[in-house]
């Protein structure tokens, strides 16, 4: 069992969640701007709380911190607010 965030773990979901949030922000469903930008202004905040995280060393809360960001992404993909397509980045059944 790991009970431990590594380093190479974090930097994995730092690039997967950056990465999906420069996609859907490019990708808005048109009617849908103002529900996108609460979600973007929450994945924003939880990003940079992630980093805040990770610069004092707290790899646990910053992991979290990420976890919540990626889950609003893949809420406004399966609300429809966001079109895309790529499932390595989203939770699209």
């Amino acid at each position: 069992m790991q009970n431990e965030i590594s380093s190479e773990k974090l930097e994995k979901y730092f690039n997967l969640t950056e990465t999906a949030f420069v996609e859907v922000k490019k990708n808005i469903f048109e009617g849908k701007e103002v529900e996108a930008k609460e979600i973007i202004d929450m994945v924003r905040n939880y990003i940079s709380d992630a980093h805040h995280f990770e610069d004092k060393g707290d790899w646990v809360n910053a992991f979290a911190a990420l976890n919540y960001a990626h889950g609003w992404l893949d809420s406004g993909v399966r609300l429809k607010i966001f079109d895309v397509d790529d499932d390595r980045l989203f939770t699209i059944c």
